[in-house]
Formats: C-alpha cells, sequence, structure tokens
C-alpha cells in the first residue's frame, strides 16, 4: 500500500499538501481547545454559581475521553477507510464546538466539551498514521515535526489567545470563533482527502474495548483528580487507581492471548519503539509539569496577571513549534542520537535553572530559559516517536500511532498530577514552619518554594531521560 502511495504521489494522483492541510488543522484546534478554556475559569465559575473543582471538570473530561478514545483509535484506524474516519471526528468536533457556544449552563457546556474531545481524539491518531502512509521515511521526520508543531504551539497559544478573546468579548466566542475553521476544514477533507490504506476486517474484541475504556480512563482520571483536587489519599483516587492498573493488566494479558487482538502489543519487542516510548514519558512529564507549575509560580508567587504570565511564556511555546520543524529536518539527516542525547542534557540545564528561580529573578532570564526547556524538547520527542515507529512492519503503524498518544496523554496527566502535588506539600510545609502563614507575602514565598521543589524532580526525570537517550540509535526502516 505504501509503493502504491508513493507512486499516486509521483503521478500527482494524490495532493500532498491539501490533506495535511486539513488534518493539521483539525488537530490544531483540537488541541488548542484543550487549553483554551483555562483562562475562562474564573468567569465560568461566577456565571454558573460553581466551585473550581467542578470548573476544572472542562479541562479533566477533555483529557479523559482522550484518554479512553485514543487507545482505541488503532482498531478504527484499520477497520475504517480513512475518509470516514475523518468525517466522523470533524462531525464530532463541530456539534461538540455548537453545543458548547450555545450552551446556557455547565453541564450542558461539559456536555459539548466531551463530544469535541471524542473529534479530537479520533483525529490526532489519524493525522500521525497519515504522516507515515504519506511520507517515506527519509522524509518522516520533517513531517512529523510540522505534527509536533501543532501539538506543542496549538496548547501553548490556547489560554493567551482566549484571554484577548474574553478581554473584548465573552467565553461563548472562543467556541464561536472556532466552529467555522472547522467546518472549512470538513469541507476541504471532504474534496481531497481519500482513503489511504486498505481497510481490515478485524474482529472486534468487545471485551478489550472495555477494559481498555476502564484501564485508560481510570489512570488518567486518578492523576487528573490527585492533582486537582483530593490528593493521593482520596479513596476516589485510590479506586480510580487499582482499577485502571487492575483493568490493564487483564487488558495486556488478553492483547496476548487472543488471535485478534485490538492492539498488538508485539510492537515492544522492538527496541527503539519501546525506548522512544520511555524517552517521550519522561518528556511529557517535564512538558507538562512546567506547564503547570510556571503560569503559576508567575500569578501567585509573582502576583503578575493571567495575560502577562500567558505573554511572558508564548515565546517558550512558539519555539517549541518552530524546533519541531528544525529538529525533523535534522533527524531526517542525521538521525536521532545527537538530538535527544543534546535535547536532555539542554532541559537538565533549564530545570536546575527552575529550582533556584525567586521572587527577584529576572523577567528575560525566565523567558531564556523557559525557551531553552522547550526547545530542548521539541529536541527529544519528534525524534524518539518518528525513530520508534520507523522501527515497526507498516501494518503495525496503527498500533504504534495509538500507543505513542496514549503515552503523550497519560504521561500529561502523570506530569500535571505530579507536579501539583510536589507544590502542595512543599507549600503546606513551608506555612507550618513560620509563624504568620496566612500574609501575602509567606503565601507568594510558599508557592515558590513549592515550584523550586518541583523542578528538582523534572531535574531528576531529565537526568533519567538523558541516561536512556545514551542507548537511542537510528533505526533501519522496516519495509515488511
Amino acid at each position: 500500500m505504501e509503493d502504491s502511495i508513493q507512486e499516486k504521489i509521483k503521478r500527482k494522483e494524490l495532493k500532498v499538501a491539501p490533506i495535511m492541510t486539513v488534518l493539521l488543522i483539525g488537530g490544531f484546534i483540537g488541541l488548542f481547545s484543550e487549553t483554551a478554556l483555562n483562562m475562562t475559569m474564573n468567569d465560568l465559575i461566577k456565571e454558573f454559581a460553581i466551585s473550581a473543582s467542578t470548573a476544572q471538570w472542562l479541562t479533566t473530561g477533555y483529557l479523559l475521553v482522550l484518554g479512553i478514545i485514543i487507545p482505541v483509535s488503532g482498531l478504527l484506524i484499520k477497520r475504517v477507510p480513512t475518509r470516514n474516519l475523518f468525517i466522523t471526528s470533524m462531525s464530532f468536533s463541530i456539534v461538540g464546538v455548537l453545543i458548547a457556544a450555545v450552551s446556557p449552563s455547565f453541564t450542558i457546556l461539559l456536555t459539548g466539551r466531551i463530544i469535541q474531545a471524542i473529534g479530537t481524539g479520533l483525529l490526532v491518531p489519524l493525522l500521525f498514521h497519515t504522516v507515515l502512509i504519506l511520507f517515506p521515511p527519509w522524509k518522516r521526520g520533517t513531517a512529523m515535526g510540522l505534527v509536533g508543531l501543532v501539538m506543542m504551539f496549538a496548547p501553548a497559544i490556547g489560554p493567551i489567545s482566549a484571554g484577548l478573546i474574553i478581554d473584548y468579548f465573552n467565553w461563548h466566542m472562543i467556541f464561536w470563533m472556532i466552529a467555522p475553521i472547522l467546518v472549512f476544514a470538513l469541507l476541504f477533507g471532504i474534496i481531497y482527502l481519500p482513503n489511504l490504506s486498505a481497510v481490515q476486517k478485524q474482529k472486534i474484541d468487545v471485551l478489550s474495548i472495555i477494559l481498555s475504556t476502564i484501564g485508560f480512563g481510570g489512570i488518567v482520571f486518578g492523576f487528573s483528580y490527585a492533582g486537582e483536587s483530593e490528593g493521593w489519599s482520596s479513596p476516589i483516587v485510590i479506586v480510580a487507581f487499582v482499577t485502571g492498573l487492575t483493568a490493564l493488566v487483564i487488558y495486556g494479558f488478553r492483547q496476548l492471548s487472543i488471535e485478534e487482538p485490538m492492539l498488538h502489543l508485539e510492537v515492544f519487542k522492538h527496541p527503539m519503539f519501546t525506548l522512544g516510548i520511555i524517552i517521550t514519558l519522561f518528556a511529557n512529564l517535564i512538558i507538562f509539569s512546567s506547564n503547570i507549575l510556571l503560569p503559576l509560580f508567575m500569578q501567585a508567587g509573582l502576583g503578575l496577571s493571567a495575560s502577562k504570565a500567558g505573554l511572558l511564556l508564548l515565546p517558550g511555546g512558539i519555539f517549541n513549534g518552530i524546533m519541531s520543524m528544525v529538529s525533523g529536518r535534522i533527524f531526517d539527516r542525521y538521525g536521532p542520537r545527537g538530538l535527544v542525547i543534546g535535547g536532555f542534557a539542554m532541559s537538565t540545564v533549564a530545570a536546575l535553572f527552575f529550582a533556584t528561580i525567586s521572587s527577584t529573578t529576572s523577567f528575560y532570564l525566565i523567558i531564556i530559559f523557559f525557551m531553552l526547556l522547550m526547545m530542548s524538547m521539541s529536541m527529544v520527542t519528534t525524534p524518539s516517536q518518528t525513530n520508534g515507529i520507523n522501527s515497526l512492519q507498516l501494518n503495525r503503524y496503527p498500533d504504534g500511532t495509538a500507543i505513542v498518544n496514549s503515552a503523550i496523554q497519560t504521561s500529561g496527566a502523570i506530569g500535571t498530577a505530579i507536579g501539583i502535588t510536589i507544590l502542595n506539600t512543599s507549600q503546606n510545609t513551608f506555612l507550618r514552619n513560620i509563624s504568620d502563614p496566612i500574609t501575602a507575602a509567606h503565601q507568594a514565598e510558599a508557592v515558590i518554594s513549592g515550584v523550586q521543589n518541583a523542578f528538582l524532580f523534572a531535574t531528576v526525570i531529565s537526568i533519567l531521560g538523558f541516561i536512556c537517550s545514551l542507548f537511542i540509535k537510528r533505526v533501519k526502516v522496516y519495509n515488511g
């Protein structure tokens, strides 16, 4: 199938640019929406008279649905024609956005977010898979760099863009502004997107789907809930972890024992794929924990407004997106080793810097080292993921992309939860050891202390990633 696709591209029967455009637009809007409501939480709390923990479900629910849908995406990519899966994903996204745009209550708004997340959960793995089908191995790094740009840049500009929108309009306008973009992408895709891979009539194992849903959903929910409200000792968190882990263990044994598994776990027999997943986990622990800790440091520790904090961190997100494309080109030419080793070395330096920040640290230094941190992560993620998937057989690409995206979502929830837990624990310890803990100055110092300790954790993760990176090597692409 790959040979026929490449022949069609050579004969100009298949237009790569329009196909990638519609998928990148859809993926960008989906991941933009993942963080866009972060700046609206205070407005939503007041308008709907809800608590902060309830409002946070607009983000937690979105991540939870992604964590459930993405592991199933490998099966869907095999069974459903590309066009049909794209149209379905975009339809879910558009319906969800329109429901959210007109929502008069929190319940309806949350429903719209969940429906939109189903669309994003279907589209992002399809985007990864399409890159692997359309581009030969020696061009995949560059193409995956474009995907990396979308996956990093979209969540980075979501909060600041939403903040600017609500300054002039209201939160409803966020959804009204992205709805026509999604409609355009859908229509454009109907015109240009063909079926790219042969449909496999694989048997659907209902029990595997149920176990996957409970397993990945339980893990993502447990980490998200622990980070946002009750902490690790909450009975809800403990039950979610135990249930999720038990379901995943049973799910794993079932995939290895049935004739037609939902997800072929034998891909982990390829050392560079397994190493790529481990490195992806480490990198996303650093990225997601940093993205939650630095805004808190600037707002609660330094007293900056949300919009100003977002503007200060925006260059890091932009730089990360740009460097994803650059890293992809370097990977195509030289392989992953130098990029990944150098990336973790740089992230260790940046994390150590943030472990020492204080209320007197220059804003310029914060911007520079955050850019360094984001650049280092772009040097790690795209090359390690592309190298790992390149080691798989063609018919295992859907399984590989599903596992990679599941690792991203799961590690994102873990990184956020651990970062917040360390922050809260350090804050409480700091405040217990001073005589007047309720003053604003001491509260700010407690936040700064928590951020410093959380970045020590990020430093340790970065060092572990550096050690793992010493074993990475360029794979010989499997064409079977």
